[in-house]
């Protein structure tokens, strides 16, 4: 690999755009393209594998490395917390990667005050009765828990001009070639 300093990818939308398809096939076509394995409170879906979807922890633990300083970012979101490990992200930009942080906005918010100048993508949905769509269709969660992302997609979509990059997913391919000439 690449022994030059990689890029940091800050990278959101809200549940269900496709988010992780299309970061999915950026990491097919390009090898050193390297997601940031976020910790989180909350129960693994089912497919879901520790360390490679999510590391799976307890609020304690969450807690605790809160406390000791080892997230670039954190936040609580439908009742669960979700955070960027900062030694895993910084040890994979010095070998070169291109990491992509997939996070939610209010975490993206604080990692953007801490550089101002990082490249960030925000992915968006054709419409918003897709983005319902799509998010009935997987079928994973509760009616209240749509209700909730759903809110709280409009509370996103509502911050996208924050980001540098705004990449409509309307057809996957064209997100990810958008996406592939956005990181160079």
């Amino acid at each position: 690999m690449n022994k030059e300093k990689g890029k940091l990818v800050l990278y959101s939308g809200a549940s269900g755009v496709g988010k992780g398809t299309i970061l999915k096939k950026l990491m097919e076509r390009d090898p050193s393209v390297k997601l940031s394995v976020s910790d989180t409170t909350r129960a693994p879906r089912e497919g879901e594998v520790n360390g490679v979807h999510y590391n799976f922890v307890t609020r304690e633990e969450f807690k605790r490395k809160i406390a000791e300083g080892g997230y670039l970012e954190y936040a609580e979101y439908c009742d669960n917390f979700y955070g960027t490990p900062t030694a895993q992200v910084e040890q994979m930009v010095g070998e070169g990667c291109k990491v992509f942080l997939e996070i939610e906005v209010q975490g993206a918010l604080q990692v953007m005050k801490k550089y101002p100048d990082i490249l960030s993508i925000f992915i968006l949905p054709p419409s918003f009765d897709e983005l319902e769509k799509r998010l009935r269709g997987r079928e994973t969660e509760d009616e209240e828990t749509i209700r909730k992302r759903l809110e709280q997609a409009r509370l996103e979509i509502s911050v996208r001009d924050r980001y540098k990059y705004c990449i409509v997913n309307k057809d996957v391919d064209k997100a990810v070639e958008e996406v592939l000439a956005v990181i160079g």
